[in-house]
């Protein structure tokens, strides 16, 4: 399974995200790629405790749909809405943006697994395990969505 906390793919994760340009085309969904930039930084910011998301109750925290939806169904394209905070940030600058959601992968990848991890919005209580594969796979659904 591969996840944000296995070198090899988070660089390869970072490789990705590098390749992006600011005038990319989606293939789906109504974000543009500055706001997909500033929605993965919100997530990550999320998932570091530096933005703090109200919970949304739903079937995506019941532990099997979430343990389904992390690891195993692939995600619809488009028709998953996120909690308000998840698209709080405003894209600014490209390469700024860009940076910043760089480093905050390095911070993610940096905090210690033994360490306190906050509830996701949606999928409520994860493990260090389920936020790694989760942001993975997050990043790897955003990125698919702008052809890299």
């Amino acid at each position: 399974m591969r996840t944000m906390f296995e070198p090899k793919h988070r660089a390869d994760i970072l490789a990705r995200l590098r390749s992006l340009r600011p005038g990319a085309a989606r293939r789906w969904g109504r974000m543009t790629v500055a706001q997909m930039v500033a929605h993965l930084s919100d997530q990550m910011r999320h998932s570091l405790g530096d933005r703090p998301c109200a919970a949304v109750r739903g079937p995506l925290r019941w532990a099997v749909v979430r343990y389904l939806s992390v690891y195993w169904l692939p995600w619809p394209k488009g028709r998953i809405k996120g909690p308000p905070e998840a698209f709080a940030t405003k894209p600014a600058t490209w390469e700024v943006d860009v940076r910043g959601l760089e480093k905050l992968v390095e911070r993610f990848a940096a905090k210690s697994p033994s360490g306190e991890w906050l509830e996701h919005a949606l999928f409520g209580k994860m493990t260090e395990k389920d936020w790694g594969v989760f942001c993975y796979k997050h990043f790897n659904h955003h990125l698919t969505q702008f052809g890299v």
